[in-house]
């Protein structure tokens, strides 16, 4: 079967005249191979994964990979086609491998950096995090195409952005009240610095008018006494409305002083009032972090007393595997001394057994050798053998050491004088009968001497035995 690939896919063929795997767009596929078609299209994995900083405080970091397999190299792609290419792509089984590695990567990297230097140095964290997952990912043939990570989030019980957010808000909203007030209390001294030049102003030009004036009394004698009359008339006017605009702008000084020191008290107080709030929110979270840092330092000294107690426990059975291995090693090497030794003696008896067999056999060649000289005389051989072995000589020493400590006692017995019978056959046989008879009493004393056995009890008792 001929077998195409689409743009975005591979074959993978395994089988018969193929050493490992064979990729390819598209090839033949015989009976006795077997073909996969794996998609390498990159696949986008959102995960939020949850880390603790340096100082134990928790947060969840939401990221989105876009991961596929590495296509411009042959030895990954095989990699990937070998050991992710049997899951589907999007899979549970990807989904966790992906989400194992970035978690584990996240959580070492995070707990090697502050809360501010992961808040401060996203960027940095980005790339730390992304070099790391991508040197894990190499194993399987994968490559990150695009990684984003997003804005960090609290995890709940634990607000510490939360808490950050409203301490940078408080403090934004109390130093814009400060410039409020800073730029009316600005606005207020402008506008009195204002006025007074304008007063000022208005006097110069009075005062440029008058002297004017005064030049002018040369005009006329007759009209100086009404000039110099309206002059003073004017100028007494003027002088009483110079006061009674001093006047007022005294009393406008005093009311906008009055309102200023209002302003400004109520602003410092407002301040004071706000610091106290803020030093309350600051005891709380001092005291909420010595209790995390408390919790914190409780679970780290539970957490090492348990590892060393695992330490100890594997080290325990370490050893006790060590001996066991010890004496394991020690029963075979004897095992195999014995079975050395049992080889060697084994050994020296088939040798000893095959010397044995080649004596007899020699020995039998030379025994029907001197029998055929012999001319197959059995008696004439055992002879020879035994006077060539000093057999008789042997048995001669042996009857000798026998018989030399002997000390033989002779019984002589007397059955009466014996007369001659002329009678028939039947008194000669009587005779040996009786004979017979008479010789038996000291052949079983002897024996009885000798022995010690007694004859049987229907042959008779001996007169020694009874005493």
């Amino acid at each position: 079967m001929f077998r195409v690939a689409r743009a975005s896919q591979y074959l993978a063929i395994t089988g018969a005249g193929i050493e490992d795997i064979k990729l390819s767009k598209k090839s033949w596929v015989f009976p006795w191979q077997s073909c996969t078609v794996f998609d390498v299209s990159p696949v986008n994995y959102t995960f939020k994964v949850q880390a603790m900083s340096a100082e134990k405080l928790p947060f969840v970091l939401p990221a989105v990979f876009t991961i596929g397999p590495r296509v411009d190299d042959p030895e990954a792609l095989i990699l990937y086609a070998r050991l992710i290419s049997p899951h589907a792509n999007g899979s549970n089984h990807v989904h966790e491998l992906v989400e194992g590695v970035i978690e584990g990567e996240t959580r070492v990297l995070a707990a090697s950096m502050t809360m501010e230097e992961i808040f401060k140095g996203t960027k940095d964290f980005k790339k730390e995090v992304f070099d790391k997952v991508q040197l894990e990912l190499d194993q399987f043939g994968l490559i990150i195409y695009n990684a984003n990570v997003k804005q960090l989030v609290d995890v709940p019980g634990h607000e510490y952005f939360s808490y950050l957010g409203q301490k940078t808000q408080m403090e934004a909203a109390n130093q814009a009240r400060i410039d409020v007030s800073e730029a009316k209390m600005k606005g207020e001294i402008g506008a009195k610095e204002r006025n007074g030049l304008t007063i000022q102003n208005a006097a110069k030009i009075d005062a440029e008018s008058k002297i004017i004036m005064m030049q002018r009394q040369g005009e006329g004698a007759k009209e100086e006494i009404k000039v110099k009359t309206e002059i003073k008339v004017f100028e007494n006017q003027k002088e009483a409305d110079v006061a009674k605009a001093n006047a007022e702008l005294a009393m406008k000084k005093a009311a906008w002083d009055r309102v200023a020191q209002v302003a400004e008290v109520e602003a410092t107080k407002a301040v004071a009032l706000r610091e106290a709030e803020l030093q309350t929110e600051v005891e709380k979270m001092n005291a909420l972090t010595r209790t995390e840092k408390l919790k914190a330092e409780f679970l780290s000294k539970a957490s090492v007393e348990y590892e060393t107690k695992v330490q100890e426990a594997n080290w325990e059975l370490y050893n006790k595997q060590k001996q066991a291995e010890a004496v394991l090693y020690e029963k075979q090497k004897d095992a195999e001394a014995q079975r050395a030794a049992a080889d060697a003696s084994f050994y020296t008896k088939q040798k000893e057994a095959e010397g044995l067999v080649a004596l007899a056999s020699a020995q039998g060649t030379y025994l029907r050798t001197l029998l055929d000289a012999l001319h197959n005389d059995y008696s004439a051989l055992r002879d020879f053998l035994m006077i060539n072995n000093g057999s008789y000589l042997e048995i001669a020493k042996i009857n000798a050491i026998a018989v030399k400590d002997l000390n033989p006692k002779i019984s002589v017995w007397n059955h009466g004088g014996e007369h001659g019978n002329s009678g028939g056959g039947s008194g000669n046989a009587m005779k040996d009968i009786a004979g017979i008879y008479k010789m038996l009493p000291p052949v079983l004393d002897t024996v009885y001497e000798q022995t010690g056995m007694q004859p049987p009890a229907w042959i008779g008792t001996l007169a020694a035995a009874e005493s």
